[in-house]
């Protein structure tokens, strides 16, 4: 049995030569891996009858058997989202800037993969061909882990996944493989000499043990803890479609709005309504004082609702005295995921967007477009709260980083010191198209 040690140093030689992958050969594999999940649905929906099974027997939280279930709508989403991947541009070897040093010694920042991504993930099986298509897109190896309860579904998608990339001659056999165990997972955290990005995707908890056990840099978000914002130049019916949305869509999402800011001034308005309609969907929901004096039958929410991610079917409401008291709070709560205003003022919207600092900000939309498909990233990898190299939404363009290269005419350092020293021009150039 091949150890994690072994998988790794696979993985980065695998690294080497997928980073100079054509972009023709990396789209032909990624659309006959599309085609293998196509073809193969039923085995994937039977092995994911499995897990479901196996969750509900070990009482596995609600949460995780909602984003753990599979249907042929989700099999045909996983394969969209692969071929989404396929008409993106190749993110690899763009000419980012072009730099005449002096004449004849030029300096290019040239985008370039990261090298071999650990990507571990609690429940979710489409996360497999989300981070398989986009780690390999951009020419990145990755070594996937995900969580006891869709075991079956994991190996059955990564399998296909597999079979089909290695049917395309000059793919890398080790571009994509995936461990099993929680000892595997644990000793993954260990390879920092071959292993160049760590991305967890699941619970606070889950997140934050990954970051303090191990020193391979760590993409991710710990909480979605998203707030929406009726603002009192809100469109009130707008308001309450979109506030609708943002919780019941998908509650168990991380961009699903727990937190709802409501001005005081519009309060009485739409408060009623908008809880009648949540209370008809079976939603909780727990206030602030005013608010449980606006809306009898809400509960009074504890000081720590306001920093809860549910993922469930209840939401904290709590009535603001002002724009600026709605921001200072969403800054102070906020886990930096998402958070959204409803506003027809255009000035203070703007400024909602600029002084909130969430890595997705929103004006008059549900907080669920957050999510890499919906921005046109083909799918993500995650989602990342850091504020490093990429946020948001990772896609593509979070998979890679640049390297620089110098093109000289045997010029030496020392030319440039002394009485005599030439100067650098540190002239910007065009670069090529």
């Amino acid at each position: 049995m091949t150890n994690v040690s072994e998988i790794a140093k696979n993985a980065n030689a695998s690294a080497l030569v997928l980073a100079h992958l054509s972009t023709d050969l990396k789209n032909r594999a990624l659309t006959m891996m599309a085609n293998a999940l196509e073809e193969h649905r039923d085995a994937i929906l039977s092995a994911n009858k499995k897990d479901l099974q196996f969750a509900e027997n070990k009482n596995i939280a609600k949460a995780l058997i909602d984003r753990l279930g599979l249907s042929e709508e989700k099999v045909r989403a996983m394969v969209k989202s692969i071929r989404s991947v396929v008409a993106l541009d190749d993110p690899v070897g763009k000419i980012k800037s072009v730099t005449e040093l002096d004449k004849d010694i030029v300096v290019e920042q040239v985008t370039c993969p990261i090298g071999v991504i650990g990507a571990i993930f609690e429940s979710r099986p489409d996360a497999v061909p989300q981070i398989s298509s986009l780690c390999f897109k951009s020419g990145n190896a990755v070594i996937l882990k995900g969580g006891r309860e869709a075991q079956h579904s994991n190996k059955m998608i990564a399998k296909l996944l597999v079979e089909a990339m290695r049917k395309v001659p000059g793919v890398p056999k080790f571009a994509v493989q995936m461990i099993e165990t929680r000892a595997e997972g644990i000793d993954m955290l260990k390879e920092e000499q071959y292993i160049h990005l760590i991305v967890p995707r699941g619970s606070s908890a889950f997140v934050k043990y990954i970051q303090e056990n191990t020193k391979i840099p760590v993409l991710g978000h710990s909480e979605g803890v998203c707030h929406g914002y009726i603002d009192k130049s809100a469109d009130l019916d707008k308001a309450i479609r979109v506030c609708l949305d943002s919780k019941l869509q998908y509650p168990a999402a991380c961009n699903a709005m727990e937190t709802l800011l409501v001005h005081k001034d519009i309060a009485k308005k739409v408060l009623p309504d908008l809880a009648a309609k949540f209370k008809k969907a079976q939603v909780e929901l727990v206030g602030c004082v005013e608010t449980c004096r606006v809306v009898p039958d809400v509960s009074p929410a504890c000081e720590s609702d306001w920093d809860l991610e549910y993922n469930d079917l209840k939401l904290s409401i709590k009535i603001v005295d002002s724009f600026s008291d709605a921001v200072e709070f969403i800054n102070k709560h906020g886990s930096g995921h998402t958070d959204m205003i409803l506003a027809e003022d255009r000035e203070r919207a703007d400024r909602f967007l600029d002084e909130v600092s969430s890595a997705s900000v929103m004006c008059n939309a549900s907080t669920r477009f957050a999510d890499g498909f919906r921005y046109g990233l083909g799918a993500e990898i995650g989602i990342s709260t850091n504020r490093t190299h990429a946020r948001g939404p990772v896609g593509l363009e979070g998979l890679v980083i640049y390297k620089y290269k110098l093109h000289g005419n045997g010029q030496i350092v020392d030319d440039y010191f002394g009485d005599n020293a030439r100067e650098f021009t540190h002239k910007p150039l065009t670069p090529p198209t």
